[in-house]
């Protein structure tokens, strides 16, 4: 069975920043970077409880790209199989960027 997944607002405009600043360096560069957060979104889908808990109360994980130093966090409620995409941050980011968000 599918998980659902939801993606926060602020998410597509972190992807956004990023892909921007990507593509400033190097033509074609942003646009790789979207396909790639796509992708974990899609294999969240399939299984998101693959990766480790990362939180001490809430279900929040993180996954990475393959090749970007980004983590896609997300908490995942297991009662409804559903996945909430809470930040696209990159990884020298401290984890206050995320969690002050509402």
């Amino acid at each position: 069975m599918k998980w659902r997944v939801f993606i926060r607002p602020q998410v597509e405009q972190d992807m956004a920043a990023a892909a921007a600043w990507y593509e400033e360096r190097q033509p074609g560069l942003g646009l790789e970077f979207v396909e790639e957060v796509i992708a974990v979104w899609d294999a969240l889908e399939s299984n998101p409880l693959l990766n480790s808990r990362r939180h001490p109360t809430r279900n929040i994980r993180w996954k990475y790209p393959k090749r970007f130093p980004y983590r896609i966090i997300f908490e995942v409620d297991e009662a409804v199989q559903t996945v909430i995409v809470l930040a696209v941050l990159h990884a020298a980011r401290h984890d206050s960027r995320w969690q002050n968000r509402h």
